[in-house]
């Protein structure tokens, strides 16, 4: 009865955590990017000066983030983009009117308790509080539309490029390249989210100063009228003299923050790299904690995070100075402000050409002018972050670009990838690994694998054969020549560090396949059979599998993965360097016994494992790149106990047939 009640409840939790995934990932794929074919490369002219090149540079990230930004209102873009747009629009335009109301308001209450008008101030106090009610629902509405912007647009960019990065392995090949990069999970996450809030805020922000200024410069030159000024025995007239004055002193106040604030851009990009940086090294450490608790590596790795650390705190002390110097030039400008159009209005109030309204709806409107001339002054260092990151983005975006046009482009030399017509298991033509300067790694390799055939790849360390394998999975994509598979046929990489996926034991044994592919039987029949059967009892246990097991543990599971799976064609990358002989022994035997016909193709250092393959090529390290040098047969062995003593003793030696290389 208690087995039927826990079972219920498993089945139970597992229905909520279906329900729970399907959830979020359909809030996740709320707004699904596709991604534009890639622009031309663009290369500085011969004739710029290296600084000139960097300015047209970083010109052109700012007009490569755009690129791709602004798909979101295309065809293949959000298709509430442009109603949101235009809404949020019409907002603005309709605020301004609020605005524009308030301060008629406000000149006739003030004018109404100079003239102690009791009726006219009641009945205009009624008229406040739905003035302020549509004005603040106005506001409501225009942040939900700006935010909501703001959140579809990043999630069009972002699944975008992470659909690019993902695709190809370029993930994966970013490492193998040079160019401005490093970073790209905190690119995507952190400045991507920035560079998509940040022109939202700033767009609708300069159309509300530009709507603003606009209205209330022409209530200015209403109000103020002209200034008449006496100079000696002549007089000189000003017209629009709250007008002039507020251009003054916008013009003032921003000229000040443009040469204040000249350096944000570079340090808010050097602050963001350093941040960037920290979190790597922190991440790093959370990473490979057994290694570096194993060896006492504390010392060292804090040292590491100090200058890391270090480094971050220097630029956000440089950038403290930048902010404290706007934030005198912007406090002083709000301080000044309000009291500036009071004292120039104040001689015609005194001699009874300007009413006391006036007088306030003229400040009320210099306020708000003035307001919209020094947008730049709230808001440069907002710009300035914005700046940066969006580079940091785009030069994430050129460094797949330029992937992807290798992809698409003879120049480099692409291994070409298809499949076999004699029913050949795998067939490497011709096939030739380079890095992406075009420096080969290894060369003209021409290999054909039979079905069932299970094919031990060695040789010296550097000598290419990790490469090749690589090129074989079709992770490595330039050289020349082909690599050709059976037609229908799956394959299956174990590495020598297997990836272990976050959340429970069952996700980690499925991966990459849905942890509900299989039932628990099947998951604990593949455990016992790799020689974990004692974690089957926490196969639902959601824990940090990666730090909690060791490396051989991660070996084992990956051949569990490997039985669940039960692919082809396998590719083991010193999958077993974590075992002992026995285990190791054990592993093979266990994969032959399961998948008896599988291809096997193995690298390795370990000579015993020869026992469980029936062939062996040989990699020798070359000038110009590695060469196969050797290609034999290895006969049938019966164990490893006789092994030593039938080569000793010249009897039941294996049968090694040279293939013909040539």
């Amino acid at each position: 009865m208690a087995k039927s009640i826990d079972g219920a409840k498993r089945r139970k939790a597992e229905k909520s955590r279906r329900q729970e995934k399907a959830s979020t990932v359909e809030a996740a794929s709320e707004v699904v990017g596709e991604a534009a074919p890639p622009p031309g490369a663009i290369e500085p002219g011969p004739e710029l000066t290296p600084e000139a090149a960097e300015q047209a540079r970083k010109r052109y990230l700012l007009r490569r983030f755009w690129i791709s930004a602004r798909g979101y209102w295309s065809r293949r873009g959000d298709k509430l983009a442009w109603p949101f747009t235009i809404g949020l629009l019409m907002l603005i335009c309709i605020n301004v009117g609020f605005q524009y109301g308030i301060n008629i308001w406000n000149r006739s209450i003030f004018d109404a308790i100079e003239k102690r008008d009791a009726h006219t101030v009641y009945v205009l106090s009624a008229v406040f509080p739905p003035l302020v009610v549509g004005s603040a629902s106005l506001v409501v509405t225009q942040v939900y539309l700006r935010m909501t912007i703001q959140r579809r647009w990043r999630s069009w960019l972002t699944t975008a490029t992470i659909a690019r990065w993902l695709a190809g392995g370029r993930y994966y090949q970013l490492n193998l390249v040079g160019g401005d990069h490093t970073n790209p999970e905190a690119r995507i996450a952190e400045d991507l989210r920035i560079a998509t809030e940040s022109p939202v805020d700033f767009i609708s922000g300069v159309i509300n100063a530009f709507l603003s200024a606009s209205t209330f410069i022409l209530v200015l030159w209403t109000i103020g009228g002209a200034l008449t000024l006496p100079i000696g025995s002549a007089s000189v007239t000003i017209p629009g003299f709250l007008v002039v004055t507020a251009v003054i002193y916008a013009a003032i106040t921003s000229t000040s923050m443009v040469v204040i604030g000249r350096h944000f851009v570079r340090l808010s990009e050097q602050k963001n790299q350093a941040e960037a940086d920290f979190r790597y090294t922190l991440t790093r450490v959370r990473e490979n904690g057994e290694s570096i608790a194993l060896l006492g590596g504390e010392e060292e790795e804090r040292s590491g995070i100090d200058k890391t650390f270090g480094t971050v705190l220097r630029q956000w002390a440089l950038l403290t100075g930048q902010h404290m110097r706007t934030a005198l030039v912007s406090q002083g400008s709000s301080l000044f402000a309000p009291v500036v159009p009071i004292l120039l209005c104040a001689p015609k109030f005194l001699e009874g050409s300007m009413t006391l309204g006036q007088v306030m709806q003229a400040a009320s409107a210099f306020a708000i002018v003035q307001g919209a001339f020094g947008w730049l002054v709230d808001n440069y260092p907002r710009l300035a972050d914005w700046n940066a990151s969006a580079r940091r983005i785009a030069s994430l975006m050129m460094s797949l670009d330029g992937l992807e046009r290798a992809e698409q482009s003879d120049a480099l030399g692409r291994i070409k990838h298809g499949e076999t017509e004699d029913g050949a298991m795998l067939s490497l033509d011709n096939l030739s690994v380079s890095l992406d300067d075009g420096t080969g790694v290894v060369k003209e390799t021409e290999v054909v694998v039979e079905p069932g055939e299970r094919v031990l790849v060695s040789g010296e360390s550097g000598s290419g054969k990790s490469t090749l394998v690589r090129a074989v999975a079709g992770l490595w994509p330039w050289g020349g020549g082909s690599v050709d598979f059976h037609p229908g046929r799956r394959l299956f990489m174990l590495p020598q560090r297997p990836y272990i996926p976050s959340g429970t034991l069952r996700r980690a044994v499925a991966y990459p396949a849905a942890a509900d592919n299989w039932t628990l039987k099947k998951i604990n029949a593949a455990l016992d059979k790799v020689g974990l059967d004692y974690l089957t009892g926490r196969i639902e246990e959601d824990a940090p599998w990666d730090q909690t097991l060791s490396g051989g543990e991660k070996q084992r599971l990956a051949f569990a993965r490997l039985l669940l799976h039960h692919p082809d064609i396998i590719v083991l990358d010193e999958a077993t360097s974590a075992l002992d002989e026995k285990s190791q022994d054990k592993m093979m035997e266990t994969v032959i016994h399961e998948l008896p016909k599988v291809t096997i193709i193995s690298v390795a250092h370990r000579a015993e494992l020869e026992a469980f393959h029936s062939r062996k090529i040989t990699l020798e390290r070359r000038e110009g790149g590695a060469k196969l040098v050797s290609d034999i047969d290895l006969g049938p062995r019966k164990g490893r106990r006789n092994l030593l003593g039938r080569a000793l003793w010249g009897s039941g030696t294996p049968v090694q047939r040279p293939r013909d290389l040539d």
